[in-house]
């Protein structure tokens, strides 16, 4: 079996070996370099743009947005954002010149000597005191009014979570070629493709076709990669257009953190409904969302937060509300989880406060609740038969000991003058691929192609950004055709050369596209039996033979797949009722922490991770997946504070914007269970984002025990925690008295 094997993967030689070719690497003849102009205030109006008559501007490549050919709108769900401001100023650091030269120590100079006057306007910088609404959806199951009838208690509560960078290893770069006849060739570090493509023909005002986009090995993405990319394509094609050279923009990491996309910051208010025996009879919640300036991405991460806000529980009566509002932040766009991670956060968090209330086992008032075969989700969503999302949250409290670990840490800490320990848990599920109709309105296509040499290769726009994808797709192809892993190879994702399978994005390129792959493999298998003479079964020559004879006889074989939803499945995109997803991934993390009430900081001292996933397909590919998104989880809690100052990120390096390292990072013990997904390639579903979901409030609810606190806000710096240990501390002092 090659599908659930940890074979060599596909990109590692090139990676380790350091033979692999990221964009700041390439280099083109006559290649000039690009650097951006960007505001200087996070909103008003600009005026005019003036240049310093010192410099020798006619040998220096200008580009504004009187240059732009085509439409100047960036292509996504909406086209509201500009590549280039034009008058109106949204955000600190929005492009409004781009500049190119082939040194780039004048391109420096250039960029200093480039004057925006501008009229200041008050910008909002605040949840609070913003009036524009981007968009708003309600969730709704039973009647919200009832529910609270039939409770005995009613617990509220608001938890927020912070804007965060997504830090991938290599910053966002391109590389734009012109091409003879019009158009240009686009190479550089991007996770989708035909989102590029569209975007940049609409910026130059030509056909799709004439632009060619091409992706570069590329370090990491997170969704960071998903939708900036078109703009700063754009920006090397408009130079590279009016140069008539190629252009290469890369970012510095500075530049990167400051003008880029993040998580959107959120504030979520839970009212719930509970009986004191435990069973929760209602849920009511009111979630906002930090959109920054334009909408980017907005529609999806609101989408998603909602249906994820009521977690893996039943609730009879359900009313979920959430908003976008505009705030003059740079754009909040996707970022792994994609507002799955903000909702999970509260509502996990809650139900620990929530079992409290009425003197309740925390790990009991989940029991009491999780979702059972036979039962529906909020949207009304049948849990798939087989799965035990109980199993998963016994196996997690086994695995851990977290019963006999919670009652040691709680003798231990009233002996600890300073050092407090903690375990805590959370319960959550993580939907794989496009919400309801998304997959179907994106109509993804891949395949399989003959090759000439006797390999056969992948045809599809996925991309790898070190998620795996060009290791498990050939799995799934070897698997099914039952040849060697060796002889399946994928083409470069380039739109000259694949169809559009769909973005690398939502945790579907094994689940999705590998489905399409592995259709179409067995179409090729079906062909090859019938014109070809290939018997069944077959040997790795038998196969050979009958690719030479059929390409002999009839040419190149190449057999495609298109996207056909699961049978059964509808959704209502206006009232969020059906069926969401494909599949469920379901989930239970378990934290232990170490608490220095003298400091605050706040050690993870162990983790445990259990997951239900379907299938794994490569299972040193899977751990690591949970590792990384864990500790990239860890930073979401307790480390990545982004600081905003005027609009503008304050703290845009390493040394001030701080990350977990290997020293944060504890002994993370992985654990899949497996009840396979019918309509999944050998019943995988997705896994990328599902460990950023409950990696925060595992945490934060161990520190919550450990200190007796009620910290609800994200990331738990020290100054949170120490505000909260004080708060606790007056509160046991006043109840003595």
């Amino acid at each position: 079996m090659i599908v659930g094997a940890s074979v060599r993967r596909k990109d590692g030689v090139e990676k380790l070996t350091g033979r692999a070719r990221y964009v700041d690497d390439l280099v083109l003849p006559g290649m000039l370099y690009g650097r951006t102009v960007r505001s200087p205030v996070p909103r008003g109006r600009l005026e005019r743009i003036d240049f310093d008559p010192a410099l020798p501007w006619d040998d220096i490549v200008v580009v504004t947005a009187a240059d732009v050919p085509g439409t100047n709108r960036v292509k996504l769900i909406d086209l509201e954002q500009p590549f280039l401001v034009e008058r109106e100023i949204r955000h600190r650091e929005e492009p409004v010149v781009l500049l190119a030269h082939e040194d780039r120590d004048l391109l420096a100079r250039a960029v200093r000597a480039v004057r925006l006057v501008v009229t200041h306007e008050e910008p909002v910088l605040s949840l609070e005191r913003s009036t524009t609404e981007f968009l708003a959806h309600t969730l709704e199951k039973g009647h919200i009014v009832a529910g609270f009838a039939e409770a005995d208690v009613v617990v509220e509560g608001i938890y927020e979570t912070g804007a965060q960078e997504h830090v991938y290893i290599e910053p966002q770069g391109m590389l734009a070629e012109p091409r003879p006849g019009g158009g240009v060739i686009i190479r550089g570090s991007l996770q989708c493709p035909y989102y590029v493509q569209p975007a940049v023909a609409l910026l130059l005002g030509v056909s799709a076709e004439q632009v060619q986009v091409i992706q570069t090995t590329t370090g990491g993405g997170f969704g960071g990669k998903e939708e900036y990319p078109s703009i700063i394509a754009g920006h090397a094609a408009l130079l590279a257009v009016k140069s008539g050279r190629p252009v290469k923009l890369v970012y510095d990491r500075m530049e990167d953190m400051t003008a880029t996309t993040k998580r959107h910051p959120s504030r979520i208010r839970h009212k719930v409904g509970v009986t004191r025996d435990g069973r929760l009879t209602a849920l009511e919640t009111e979630l906002l969302l930090d959109g920054g300036a334009y909408l980017t991405l907005s529609p999806v991460v609101l989408s998603r937060a909602l249906i994820h806000a009521p977690g893996p529980y039943r609730w009879p009566h359900v009313r979920v509300s959430g908003r976008v509002m505009a705030t003059s932040y740079p754009p909040h766009g996707a970022f792994r989880g994609f507002g799955a991670p903000q909702s999970t956060f509260a509502l996990e968090v809650h139900l620990d406060r929530v079992a409290k209330a009425i003197g309740l086992d925390p790990v009991e008032l989940r029991r009491r609740n999780l979702l059972r075969p036979g039962d529906t989700t909020a949207t009304g969503q049948g849990v798939d038969p087989g799965i035990d999302v109980v199993q998963v949250l016994d196996t997690a409290l086994a695995e851990s000991d977290f019963l006999a670990r919670r009652a040691s840490y709680a003798a231990a800490n009233t002996g600890s003058p300073h050092v407090k320990r903690g375990i805590g848990l959370a319960a959550f599920m993580h939907g794989a691929g496009f919400t309801g109709s998304g997959e179907r309105t994106l109509a993804s296509r891949a395949g399989v192609r003959l090759g000439a040499d006797d390999t056969v290769e992948i045809l599809a726009s996925s991309t790898e950004i070190g998620q795996g994808a060009s290791t498990t797709h050939p799995q799934i192809v070897s698997e099914v055709l039952g040849v060697p892993y060796e002889m399946v190879v994928s083409a470069p994702p380039d739109t000259a050369v694949v169809p559009d399978s769909g973005p690398t994005v939502a945790s579907r390129t094994a689940m999705v596209v590998g489905g399409l792959l592995a259709r179409a493999a067995r179409e090729m298998l079906e062909t090859l039996r019938a014109h070809a003479g290939l018997p069944a079964p077959h040997t790795e020559e038998d196969f050979r033979l009958a690719a030479r004879r059929y390409a002999s006889e009839h040419g190149p074989l190449v057999t495609m797949a298109a996207y056909q939803p699961p049978a059964g499945r509808a959704w209502d995109e206006q009232t969020f009722v059906g069926d969401a997803y494909a599949g469920y991934a379901w989930a239970c993390y378990v934290a232990e922490v170490a608490v220095d009430t003298r400091t605050g900081e706040v050690a993870v001292t162990d983790f445990h991770a259990v997951q239900e996933v379907g299938r794994v397909l490569h299972p040193a590919g899977a751990r690591g997946q949970i590792e990384g998104g864990v500790t990239q989880g860890i930073g979401f809690a307790l480390y990545e504070h982004v600081v905003w100052r005027d609009g503008v990120m304050a703290n845009p390096r390493f040394t001030n914007y701080i990350i977990p390292t290997s020293a944060d990072t504890p002994s993370i013990h992985v654990r899949f269970l497996e009840v396979p997904l019918a309509s999944g390639p050998f019943g995988a579903k997705g896994i990328g984002e599902l460990p950023l979901d409950g990696t925060a409030p595992a945490i934060v609810n161990a520190v919550n025990m450990a200190l007796g606190t009620d910290v609800a806000v994200i990331p738990a710096v020290p100054e949170v925690v120490l505000d909260a240990w004080e708060c606790a501390r007056r509160a046991v002092d006043s109840a003595r008295r």
